[in-house]
Order: structure tokens, then sequence, then C-alpha cells
């Protein structure tokens, strides 16, 4: 992968673009690539930005979101443009199977592919592209990527706000060991342009339905273990229970965090039953690294604190072997 300085002669006249990133998307998926295409409309370019699945409920207020395409719902049309660019750029992954159905058809594309994202060892598929594991979130990479080019004063209040949501949700409103000092002096460049953080916070995390609150009690009461002795929570979630409270698309966006709001707790994991597979997300504090675990048993990875795996093996299954790894491998959490 060559760097991404030199991919900028690519951008230097319009053209059509493909912008995607990964499926299930969270806030930094959904703010680094609407912020991206905002900015790229800008200077011209015709862009076409892809998610390719649903995103949450608590995302749709976000600027650009109602140009973007679902794949899901809209392939066909997702398809073409995918045909038809000349630059594909990808944000926030690192693997074409983070995108689900769009991964073999992002393989057999032959137009340029530029990678932006922070998480760990990125798979040898971009012909251009930047990975930095220490940065906050892609939305800060993003705007790194816009002072690069010379055009902060390009970022008008959409761009800013879709870069700061990125950057908020993926430091967890700046609490998480990856907030650096350019995570805040980023926030505070987009604040002097008159971003109203207050408002996007609200957007994000006080907009829940009363169905969203009720899930989460449930879940917190029925569904949440707690293993003090191996300083670690977990939370299981099957297709009955989502069911049972008809749970969409974000709804169990940051349930793994609280057990470790729990004092001792160094590690949570949430098991949840899909319909094609069983998916796992880690957490931790402190100097357990979750990202090595899920590459280690759970063909994931992600970040040292946050990481993810997945399972073909049946929800039961995957619980039992989950527990029986967490007593081998408890002495490692501290």
């Amino acid at each position: 992968m060559r760097p991404i300085q030199d991919a900028l002669p690519l951008l230097q006249q319009p053209r059509k673009i493909f912008i995607t990133t990964h499926h299930k998307p969270d806030g930094d998926a959904i703010g680094s690539m609407q912020g991206l295409a905002l900015y790229l409309r800008l200077k011209g370019h015709k862009v076409t930005a892809v998610s390719p699945g649903e995103i949450p409920d608590f995302l749709n207020w976000m600027p650009g979101v109602a140009a973007m395409l679902n794949y899901e719902e809209h392939q066909n049309q997702a398809l073409q443009a995918l045909k038809e660019c000349d630059l594909i750029i990808c944000v926030d992954f690192n693997d074409f199977n983070r995108t689900k159905y769009l991964e073999l058809h992002l393989a057999a594309a032959t137009q340029p592919k530029i990678l932006i994202d922070h998480h760990l060892f990125p798979k040898p598929v971009w012909d251009y592209g930047i990975s930095i594991p220490e940065k906050s979130s892609t939305g800060e990479m993003v705007y790194d990527l816009i002072n690069l080019m010379g055009d902060n004063e390009l970022i008008d209040l959409d761009i800013a706000a879709c870069l700061y949501t990125g950057l908020m949700t993926d430091t967890g409103s700046f609490k998480f060991p990856v907030t650096s000092a350019s995570a805040h002096a980023m926030a505070a460049d987009l604040k002097s342009k008159g971003l109203d953080h207050t408002r996007i916070h609200e957007e994000v995390y006080d907009s829940w339905t009363e169905g969203r609150m009720r899930f989460l009690g449930y879940v917190l009461i029925e569904k949440m273990e707690i293993f003090h002795k191996y300083h670690a929570g977990l939370i299981t979630l099957s297709r009955k229970d989502l069911n049972l409270f008809n749970a969409q698309s974000g709804d169990t966006e940051g349930l793994v965090n609280y057990p470790l709001s729990i004092s001792g707790i160094k590690f949570a994991t949430l098991i949840t039953e899909r319909s094609d597979e069983v998916k796992l997300s880690f957490r931790s504090k402190g100097n357990f690294d979750v990202s090595a675990f899920a590459r280690q048993y759970f063909d994931g990875g992600g970040h040292f604190n946050a990481s993810g795996g997945r399972t073909k093996t049946t929800f039961p299954e995957t619980i039992v072997y989950f527990k029986k790894i967490l007593s081998d491998i408890h002495a490692q959490i501290k």
C-alpha cells in the first residue's frame, strides 16, 4: 500500500468517487464517510456514499445521510455506481469482509482503492492509504486529510458535525485512552467554526425510543453476568431477546460498555445471535489487549481496548466456549 500522499494527485480534478464503510456502521463509520463525501463534493467530485446496510436511527440526522445509499435496499444502484466510479475510498475498516455483501464486489473492482482507517493489521488489498491505530477515530483522520490538502477553510458546519460525531463516539465522549491532544485540538478547531457540540451529543445519546430504554433495563437485569473473580462481565442476547423488544439497528450500540462501569471489572463482552452468525464485541480497561484476544479466539480484531469477532457455531455453544476461555485466561485480566 502506497502512502496516501501519493493518491492526492488523483483528487486534483473532478472524479466519480465511490465511498463505503463497514457493515453495521457506527458514529465514526457514518461520520467519517459523510464528512469526506461532503468535502469531496465541495471540491467538484461526484461522490456516491454507500453504507453496506441499515444505519442506526440515532444517526439519521447527519448531514448528507439522505443522499447515502443503503446497499441492502439499493443494491443495483450501488453496484452501478461502483462499476462507473474512477476511484474507491474505504473508511473505518481494513478488511473487505467487514462490508459483508459488498466484499466480493470490492475485491473484484479494478479501480484504484484508497484506505483511511485506524484499526490494526490492514489487509494488503488497497493501492493507497493510511492506517494509524493510535488515532482516536477515522473522523480525525479525515480531518487530517482535509488539512493535508490545505482545505481547512472548506470545513463548514455540515462537515464539522459529521467529523465531530466520529470523534465523539469513538472516544466515548473523550474518555477513552485513545483520546489524544490532537483529538482535543480538532474539537477546538471545529468549535471555533461554530460547531454546536451539545446538539450533536443530544442527537446521538439523548434520542432513544421508549422501547430502547426498556430494552436496556431488561438487558442489565436479565442478561448481564458479572464474574468478579475474573474481573469480567458478559451480556448475551439471543434472537428471541432482540425480537421480544423489536430491537432495531443500533439498539445494541454501547451495551458492551456497561459492565465496565462496575468497580473492579476490566473486561466486558457482548455476545449477540444474528440470523447468519454469532457476533461478539469486546471492551477492556487497562492492559488487557482485546484485539489480540479477538484475533486468537474469534476471527476478529480491532483496537487494544475495543474489538470484535464472530463465530459460526451456535449461540449456546459460543457462550460455553467463551466462558471456558475466560476461565483459562482470567489471570491476564488485571
